[in-house]
């Protein structure tokens, strides 16, 4: 048995063949029909032809769209034009019927419909290309840091440290909540940990860990956030790559993140191309020439302050005024990218809106922090120098009134053979955004999960 890939690698005309898959259209006609069928092997669908002269011709004909098949026949040259080839049915077998109302139709529908169809709706053409390319972008991020050495970290999924101090976390407790709701009381010595814990928002801190131990660690994997946010670009639940590598500072972080980005991107392009010329087409017009653009790009670098000095000289109505000492806007990301014609690290932040762990410059201001800015999308990336300096950790902490008992065992690394070490985050489904064109996160993740919305 064959897949349809299959066709596309080697010669089968006039050949005997068997595929498996299922029905995507069938066109009836009194004396012969045409059934479009795919197999997920590749984004092409094989289209089958069979007339009157088959013995069960009437019961062919009332094969349904949705329905499993099993089809053999002979490969012939295809009379269509921009078809290569479809096959001459000899035999079919029903493996799996599907009703009438089958909700994938052979029509086009709308991204919010086939949300509500997240289960059916890897069997569109559009979903196909977009997991795909999630799939290769998966296998291109975890061949590059192989190649290079790292070891790949398995970070908790339940942990008690909140990396970002923001208090976004989802809470893991078996403790009786109508219990609580009645007394009041919450006693957390009695919960399965007997301390108070949370699914993670970033495997970072632990990432350190091994890669004081190992030199260049990775994970990959999924992330939580309960943050109220019903943006295109939020989520809460998203995959996160976050390399730590041991030994390198900022500038060595930044080589990283490009050589990275780039590596991925190509190859994306190399390995997912039909997918790609179909998101091209379909989705974002030009999305290879932006891709194929950022690759042969050089990655500006440049300070935050001087970004703020750019953005307050341009001849430029914001809505949001950008000010010095704090964050930038869409809109500013936007503009930078476009004053520099391309990718754009904006490195050295104010420390005051920048987390603990970062390593402070001696300025006393900023900190060694870098977001990767990119044409089209904005942030896609964002890195720091931790602070190896124990004492220099302590104090920012207290500035910020974090409770330092829980987190004894991330102090005791700037104790315990500490040196410089950085290390970077990228959402995956931010990248897949970038890669696809595709610009709801909901359309890049099998099943989202975002506020009052926990289907399937």
């Amino acid at each position: 048995m064959l897949d349809i890939k299959d066709l596309y690698k080697e010669n089968y005309i006039d050949k005997n063949i068997t595929i498996c898959g299922w029905v995507k259209n069938h066109r009836k006609q009194a004396t012969m029909g045409f059934i479009d069928m795919f197999d997920g092997t590749i984004l092409k669908s094989l289209q089958v032809v069979y007339d009157n002269n088959l013995s069960n011709f009437e019961d062919v004909t009332k094969i349904k769209i949705g329905s499993a098949i099993k089809v053999s026949g002979t490969l012939i040259k295809s009379p269509k034009e921009n078809q290569e080839f479809e096959l001459a049915l000899q035999e079919i077998e029903l493996l799996g019927d599907c009703p009438e109302n089958y909700p994938i139709q052979p029509k086009r529908h709308s991204r919010e419909f086939l949300r509500e169809q997240a289960y059916l709706r890897p069997r569109t053409n559009l979903f196909q290309a977009v997991f795909r390319v999630r799939s290769i972008a998966a296998h291109a991020i975890h061949t590059y840091f192989q190649e290079r050495g790292y070891v790949y970290f398995h970070a908790p999924i339940i942990t008690a440290s909140d990396c970002e101090g923001a208090g976004e976390m989802f809470q893991v407790t078996t403790l009786d909540l109508e219990k609580i709701a009645k007394t009041g009381k919450v006693e957390y010595d009695k919960d399965f940990f007997g301390k108070k814990a949370a699914l993670t928002v970033s495997g970072q801190l632990q990432g350190e860990t091994f890669a004081l131990a190992y030199k260049k660690i990775y994970t990959f994997g999924p992330t939580f956030r309960a943050e109220n946010s019903n943006t295109k670009t939020h989520a809460s639940e998203f995959w996160m790559i976050e390399p730590e590598i041991a030994f390198c500072d900022l500038e060595g972080d930044m080589d990283i993140m490009e050589d990275m980005l780039k590596y991925v991107v190509k190859y994306v392009l190399e390995n997912a191309k039909e997918e790609m010329q179909f998101l091209d087409k379909f989705v974002e017009n030009g999305l290879i020439e932006k891709l194929t653009k950022l690759i042969n790009s050089n990655f500006t670098r440049i300070d935050h302050e001087e970004v703020i000095t750019i953005l307050k000289q341009a001849n430029v109505k914001w809505e949001f005024p950008p000010e010095y000492g704090q964050d930038i806007a869409k809109e500013h990301e936007k503009y930078i990218t476009e004053y520099f014609n391309g990718p754009v690290f904006i490195k050295n932040w104010p420390k005051d809106i920048k987390a603990f762990y970062m390593k402070q410059n001696q300025d006393g201001k900023t900190v060694a922090a870098v977001d990767l800015e990119v044409p089209g999308a904005g942030e896609l990336m964002g890195g720091s120098q931790r602070e190896e300096d124990y004492n220099k950790l302590v104090q920012r902490m207290d500035e910020m009134n974090m409770p330092k008992k829980d987190m004894e065992w991330y102090l005791n690394l700037r104790k315990f053979g500490s040196c410089v070490h950085s290390g970077f985050g990228m959402g995956f489904e931010r990248l897949l955004i970038y890669l696809t064109g595709v610009e709801n996160i909901r359309d890049v993740i099998p099943y989202p999960r975002t506020p009052n919305n926990c289907e399937f």
